[in-house]
């Protein structure tokens, strides 16, 4: 009788024992995993507040502004000036002005897809409006056409030279993880319109660009840059379209 209790007393003793021992072994589970989450939670903190590493995802969007210049003025064209045809001067052929634009920066790759650690791949998408700088100038339709009816009056007015561009373009950027970040187009496709129309009665022609500029993280989201390009265009209004900008462009991440 006395064995039989024994038996029972060290049944439940060992029991008890195990029922202890899981106890602990889920609380130490429980304790690491705790220690474990806390250890992310705090690297995710730290990264967070890094300078330049604010865990950027490099899409932005982004407003630019400057001057621009083209290689070659519009001078002396039918629309532009009726080629001063009436000596009532000056010719619409100034070449500089300023340029206002924005666009979108998107992330292809972080580091060019396994061929340059720390460089990033990005696709540009931009539009860009140019004036140049505008004369007071004969207006070709109504001047030419109050001389065919024998009039001698010429309709004098500012006519507008503008010119607007769409551009898609792979743009490399350097230094990742830096407040400041340098990039290189290195050729991007262009678009353009240009007012008036050429001679040709035309106002459509394509080129291609190159671009260098340097940007900087000012706070979180919102970086400021300057950049410097030059387009070459094809030339298929029967006038020469290549033209340079250099400005300064407001980003905001996203």
């Amino acid at each position: 009788m006395n064995g039989g209790r024994s038996i029972v007393s060290s049944g439940l003793g060992g029991l008890m024992v195990c029922v202890l021992l899981w106890s602990l072994g889920g609380a130490s589970t429980a304790q690491a995993a705790t220690v474990e989450e806390r250890l992310e939670r705090l690297e995710q903190k730290t990264l967070s507040t890094s300078p330049g590493a604010d865990q950027e995802t490099g899409n932005m969007v982004f407003f630019r502004g400057g001057w621009a210049g083209l290689v070659n003025d519009r001078g002396n064209e039918i629309i532009t000036d009726v080629q001063n045809t009436f000596g009532t001067g000056p010719s619409n052929d100034n070449n500089s002005g300023y340029y206002v634009g924005a666009g979108l920066d998107l992330v292809l790759s972080r580091d060019v897809w396994g061929m340059m650690s720390g460089v990033w791949a990005l696709g540009e998408i931009g539009v860009e409006f140019k004036r140049w700088n505008s004369e007071k100038v004969a207006q070709a339709v109504p001047s030419t056409a109050k001389t065919a009816f024998g009039t001698t009056t010429v309709e004098r007015k500012k006519v507008q030279l503008t010119m607007l561009t769409v551009s898609v373009a792979p743009k490399i950027m350097f230094m990742e993880g830096s407040r400041i970040r340098p990039w290189i187009i290195p050729g991007g496709l262009d678009f353009h319109v240009i007012s008036p129309p050429s001679n040709d009665t035309t106002v459509l022609d394509i080129g291609v660009q190159w671009a260098v500029g340097v940007q900087y993280r000012v706070w979180k989201a919102i970086h400021l840059g300057i950049d410097g390009r030059f387009h070459l265009a094809t030339g298929q209004t029967d006038t020469t379209n290549n033209f340079g900008t250099a400005g300064a462009y407001l980003g905001l991440a996203f």
